[in-house]
């Protein structure tokens, strides 16, 4: 419990504005949350939880909550879209465990943001503004002071904009115009586990690479949904998360893809698309008494599956600088970014890397299929130590 609580303003509602609510008033502090839409929630499907998440439940005081609404994949399995082979296969239920000391899980995403909401509602001093969307902000040097477009003014000790990909807060403070759109599109959908055909009702979670696609399904929910996120370059484009999909030119794009893959996707009426855009790394996004947090600080793609993993690693380091800063809140914002960024880059680059490798045709695909087929499930978990174990991300959480 901090012994110079703060007034600390959050804009944005989401995985990680909502985890920094949470992590800052564990620690005595007063929070006010702004959302724009009209109620606290998620969209989206289902996403990947790394060891690393599971650590940082545990410090949440999460655990037993996150493990009841999540699903725990047997292997980690990558596939051959063309031919059918497996490509590789790493045992998530043993060898990760074992490795990092804690699971890989699957969870819907409205699951996971509904367990950080429940339980800031705990707390008296958080203040949860829906339907408030940030107008500006100004920074007097002492404080800080929010402008909402409704017209209400908020003053807090300092603002945290965790205001997603497109964030108001960043465009002020870093100034580096437009995210980076990638020429990918992701199309989603959940199914009933009951219209899954029977070939792919495996424990696990499964990725079949194409070239300049791919496919990944898994469990939700303890097994009675399944996620699907289909993958594919395009020039389309149309800002959002929650677009309606094109299943023609879904089909188009998945051409010559082995029937596995053809089933899955003939299966869903109606998908929801994204388009995929990240930012290019930075090394500083605190200024004062405002910073960046999650996607507004390092924006990724999903290939590395680490997005909301980090938002959440950035709320808990966050929490512990301000706890360490002594009243000293532009020096507990400084040293959080310090702390984070050389991470978080190495995650966004990785994950740009990690969509080349999916996509690969000709070639680049054989070559991926033997190099993946040639490393030991062993080499997979030392090849993901900077990620998940903790000696390594432990450090970066201050």
């Amino acid at each position: 419990m901090s012994n110079n609580p703060h007034t600390l303003l959050i804009a944005g509602g989401g995985i990680g504005g909502v985890a920094a609510a949470l992590s800052l008033a564990k620690q005595g502090h007063r929070i006010h949350l702004f959302e724009q839409a009209s109620e606290f929630k998620e969209i989206g499907a289902g996403i990947q939880l790394g060891p690393n998440a599971f650590y940082l439940f545990d410090q949440l005081g999460l655990t037993d909550r996150i493990n009841a609404l999540a699903a725990f994949p047997d292997d980690l399995v990558v596939m051959d879209s063309i031919s059918g082979d497996e490509i590789t296969a790493i045992s998530a239920a043993t060898l990760i465990r074992k490795r990092f000391g804690y699971p890989y899980g699957l969870i819907h995403r409205a699951d996971l943001h509904a367990v950080l909401l429940d339980e800031c509602r705990h707390f008296p001093k958080i203040t949860m503004h829906s339907g408030c969307k940030m107008a500006d902000f100004e920074d007097l040097g002492d404080h800080v002071v929010l402008r909402t477009e409704a017209g209400e003014t908020y003053t807090g000790d300092a603002l945290i904009g965790a205001d997603g990909l497109w964030s108001g807060v960043r465009a002020k403070i870093v100034n580096d115009g437009p995210p980076r759109v990638s020429g990918h599109i992701a199309y989603r959908a959940v199914l009933p586990i009951e219209d899954v055909p029977e070939a792919n009702r495996r424990n696990a979670m499964t990725l079949w690479a194409g070239p300049k696609n791919h496919l990944v399904h898994y469990p939700l929910r303890g097994g009675k949904l399944f996620n699907l996120v289909a993958v594919f370059h395009s020039d389309r484009y149309e800002e959002g998360w929650d677009s309606y999909g094109d299943t023609e030119e879904l089909m188009l794009r998945f051409e010559g893809v082995v029937p596995e893959v053809k089933q899955m996707l003939n299966k869903i009426e109606s998908w929801r698309m994204w388009v995929l855009c990240d930012r290019e790394p930075i090394k500083e996004w605190s200024k004062g008494r405002v910073t960046l947090l999650g996607d507004a600080a390092h924006p990724m793609l999903q290939y590395l599956a680490q997005g909301a993993c980090m938002a959440m690693e950035d709320a808990v380091c966050l929490a512990r600088k301000v706890q360490e800063s002594k009243g000293d809140l532009p020096a507990a914002l400084v040293s959080y970014q310090d702390a984070r960024y050389l991470r978080t880059a190495r995650a966004q680059l990785t994950a740009r890397l990690y969509g080349n490798v999916y996509h690969a045709a000709g070639a680049t695909r054989d070559l991926r299929n033997a190099f993946l087929r040639g490393r030991t499930a062993e080499q997979f978990c030392e090849g993901n130590a900077w990620l998940y174990d903790q000696a390594e991300f432990k450090q970066s959480l201050g």
